[in-house]
């Protein structure tokens, strides 16, 4: 059986073709135990060209609809036309901590 990020792996190459794409594991930033459950993706892609923010997020709810039903609680989504990518110098923001589970704000 495939891992999570096996599965989002397959989905995002295969359908996206991204110029550049990373799949973090942020789980162990989660405050019960450490699973596949969050993930950080940068995806650079030229099908991003002339969407939205809102549109690029849906285009990737859509295509990993499945996975978000399967167990991923948190996805932290980065997608970026090689363009913009270029021009953010080659770099996503961070990721803050998960604040869910047994931890407060």
């Amino acid at each position: 059986m495939a891992t999570m990020h096996e599965r989002i792996d397959t989905k995002l190459l295969g359908q996206i073709r991204p110029a550049h794409y990373e799949i973090i594991n942020e789980s162990h930033m989660h405050s019960g135990p450490a699973t596949e459950s969050h993930f950080k993706l940068i995806v650079v892609a030229d099908c991003f060209d002339g969407l939205n923010a809102v549109k690029r997020h849906q285009k990737l709810y859509g295509l990993l609809a499945e996975e978000l039903r399967d167990g991923v609680h948190a996805l932290a989504l980065h997608p970026y036309t090689p363009a913009e990518w270029a021009l953010n110098q080659q770099s996503a923001p961070a990721s803050p901590n998960c604040l869910g589970g047994s931890q407060s704000g």
